[in-house]
């Protein structure tokens, strides 16, 4: 297991190499030991133990069998945190189920942090389609109607920075082979309000996704209907993405109404990082 590429390579400092231990947890692998986590952080053995004890002491992981290390109790409890008291979870939880139960169509919440979309939320009434977008699962941040929607309505220095550090994979994904062509891109599908995307992430399904964006016109994330190209085949194209714009426009005025009763500040926009690398 080869530690993540890091932006600020040989810069790390010893908190930097111990919440570096983390990222060796994904749905392939559920546990950690002293030897993947001195290969995660770049350290010692004798190191990785330390860190392993003060993510222990923290709660942020909890001893398991065979000297190894799992997910603790203190990931659960911040993750309760977040979905019941995150503006824009609160704002879409009931319409996206309301929307999906009435069309009988499949609705994704995602939610951008700067350096991934996250799958944040879903509504799946449509079961002949796999649940494959969990809560909490990565999305790829250039393919995608969910994530090409939100990169579309980033800043231009936002795109300009992210162009910079990714600019092959940017190639790759067909959105521009050079800064000026990813620009116009974004531009265009920025003007549409809307993103339509077939088979990019999985095969044989339509993403249709619009934008959701905070009173300051930053950019939240994305509410999207999941369908199957035939469904989509039989239906209004421009139906469904008047819909996915209504959806959308509904889920910001809930958090600009929430942001104006309740006792704590809306949800600030996520900023790409400041060497915005992506990885999924």
């Amino acid at each position: 297991m080869a530690p993540l590429e890091d932006e600020t390579e040989g810069k790390m400092n010893s908190l930097d190499k111990m919440l570096s231990v983390l990222n060796g947890f994904n749905e392939d692998n559920l546990m950690i030991d002293v030897a993947q986590a001195a290969e995660l952080s770049g350290s010692s053995r004798a190191s990785a133990y330390r860190y392993l004890q003060a993510l222990t002491r923290s709660g942020l992981l909890t001893p398991a069998s065979g000297g190894s290390y799992v997910i603790g109790s203190r990931v659960i409890e911040l993750e309760m945190l977040k979905r019941e008291n995150d503006p824009l979870l609160r704002a879409a939880r009931y319409l996206i189920r309301y929307y999906a139960d009435c069309m009988g169509m499949n609705i994704m919440l995602c939610s951008y942090y700067g350096d991934k979309v996250l799958c944040a939320d879903n509504a799946w009434p449509d079961h002949s389609i796999p649940e494959i977008y969990k809560p909490g699962r990565s999305m790829p941040i250039f393919k995608g109607a969910m994530a090409k929607v939100i990169l579309a309505n980033l800043s231009p220095s936002q795109l300009k920075s992210i162009h910079s550090w990714n600019a092959e994979r940017i190639r790759e994904s067909g959105l521009g082979e050079t800064l000026e062509a990813f620009l116009a891109r974004m531009a265009e599908i920025r003007s549409a309000g809307v993103t339509i995307t077939q088979g990019e992430v999985v095969d044989g399904l339509v993403g249709i996704a619009a934008p959701i964006r905070d009173g300051e016109e930053r950019v939240l994330g994305s509410v999207v209907f999941v369908l199957s190209i035939e469904h989509f085949n039989s239906l209004e194209r421009d139906a469904l993405a008047q819909e996915i714009r209504h959806i959308a426009s509904e889920i910001e005025h809930g958090i600009l109404r929430a942001s104006k009763f309740a006792a704590t500040a809306p949800t600030a926009a996520a900023r790409p990082r400041r060497v915005p690398v992506y990885r999924g």
